[in-house]
């Protein structure tokens, strides 16, 4: 058997409890962090208060070199960790299929994404939303500016009235020279609307700051605007609103600080 399961958005206690118990089950527990991460436990954390080893794999150990994980669950019982939802917006779909084209069982414990606890904590409906992007570092993608591809989804969902959620970049073992295993680099939400006020500097967005956490900030205001404040701590993301019903505006104004006058444009 191998078992996907999504650890939810902070801490070693963030998982849901059929997660929890799938994972202190397992005879070998892999794990992946360069994709995204737990703002609020490493794996020391995960490891103690699971009772578990945690076998961390880098992006050519899972995508390139997957045998180890599919040997471990065609033998026993293998956990495959990843933070958020194992199957959302990092999809280990082809994992899942190696492991069903050996006959091995596999299934799928959720956790909260940050898409769902963007919806829920800006107060924006989720039925709202349109397609998701990705902001890249601009060395990623070879330019100093926001990829044709970016400013297409969004414009595509505004013309359509929807939402945009905007998932900023993170280099885990890959800088600006290439391969570097001690790089760890997340692109802040200031850094994301600088980029992105150069298109749409006077547009309404809203920042989610550490999802999940305890601490965790919303804040909504012009892309300018927030391109000059700092949001603290990583994981950031962003979200260009698009139409907003009465109640959604109300929610930014109350729960994000959206100035009343913005949200009335």
């Amino acid at each position: 058997m191998l078992t996907f399961i999504g650890l939810g958005l902070y801490d070693e206690r963030s998982v849901t409890v059929e997660g929890r118990e799938a994972l202190r089950e397992a005879d070998r527990v892999f794990a992946e962090f360069y994709t995204s991460r737990l703002v609020g436990a490493d794996v020391a954390d995960l490891e103690a208060y699971h009772g578990v080893d945690v076998e961390v794999r880098d992006r050519d150990g899972v995508e390139r070199d997957p045998e180890p994980i599919l040997d471990a669950a065609a033998s026993g019982d293998a956990a495959f960790l990843t933070a958020g939802d194992t199957m959302i917006s990092t999809t280990h779909t082809d994992l899942r299929l190696r492991a069903e084209e050996r006959e091995i069982d596999t299934r799928v414990i959720h956790g909260v994404t940050a898409q769902s606890a963007a919806s829920s904590l800006t107060g924006l409906q989720n039925y709202r939303f349109g397609k998701a992007t990705t902001l890249p570092f601009p060395y990623a993608h070879g330019g100093d500016d926001v990829p044709a591809s970016v400013i297409e989804t969004i414009e595509a969902n505004r013309e359509r009235g929807l939402h945009t959620v905007v998932y900023l970049d993170i280099k885990v073992g890959t800088g600006p020279t290439g391969p570097d295993p001690d790089h760890e680099e997340y692109m802040t939400a200031d850094v994301a609307a600088g980029l992105l006020a150069d298109n749409w500097g006077d547009e309404l967005a809203v920042v989610v700051a550490r999802a999940g956490s305890p601490d965790a900030v919303v804040a909504a205001d012009r892309l300018s605007a927030l391109a000059d404040r700092e949001f603290g701590d990583p994981l950031h993301l962003l979200v260009i609103p698009g139409d907003l019903h009465h109640v959604e505006a109300d929610a930014l104004v109350g729960l994000a600080d959206a100035p009343e006058s913005l949200v009335e444009e």
